[in-house]
């Protein structure tokens, strides 16, 4: 039995991902695999690539062979080089991670006003209004 590693294609019809499997070389591109060994998300930027290297490494040594597609891909990550002897690539690109909200935010009202002042003031409501009409004449006259 000869078996590929290869790419099997999810996703919506624009916005494709793709599992690297372990597969018969004569089952369907999205059939079924023997195994599941990373991930391939080409949409995202930088692309994101998670591959199980142990694994990879393990069905190449056992004769496995890696479509064109999955060839280059193992080649980025270095598994390739390592199966057979070479010396490993430069380490991926990584996204970088998001700023807290926050941040800034906070750092935008301190250059705009000289830093936030306290809470967020939110509008009260009528009916809280009247309340507290009614509460203040009511204050006063104790006070007197």
């Amino acid at each position: 039995m000869a078996v590929k590693i290869k790419l099997k294609r999810l996703g919506k019809i624009r916005s494709p991902h793709y599992r690297i499997i372990v597969a018969d070389s004569r089952t369907r591109r999205d059939g079924r695999a023997i195994e599941e060994i990373g991930l391939y998300h080409p949409v995202q930027n930088p692309s994101r690539i998670e591959v199980n290297s142990e694994r990879a490494r393990y069905w190449l040594s056992v004769g496995a062979q890696p479509t064109e597609p999955v060839l280059a891909i193992l080649k980025l990550t270095g598994d390739w080089q390592a199966h057979k002897g070479l010396p490993a690539p430069a380490p991926l690109l990584q996204p970088e991670p998001k700023a807290d909200k926050r941040a800034l935010f906070d750092q935008l009202t301190k250059d705009i006003e000289g830093g936030p002042k306290g809470e967020a003031i939110t509008q009260k409501k009528k009916a809280d209004k009247k309340a507290d009409e009614a509460e203040a004449p009511a204050a006063e006259s104790t006070e007197a």
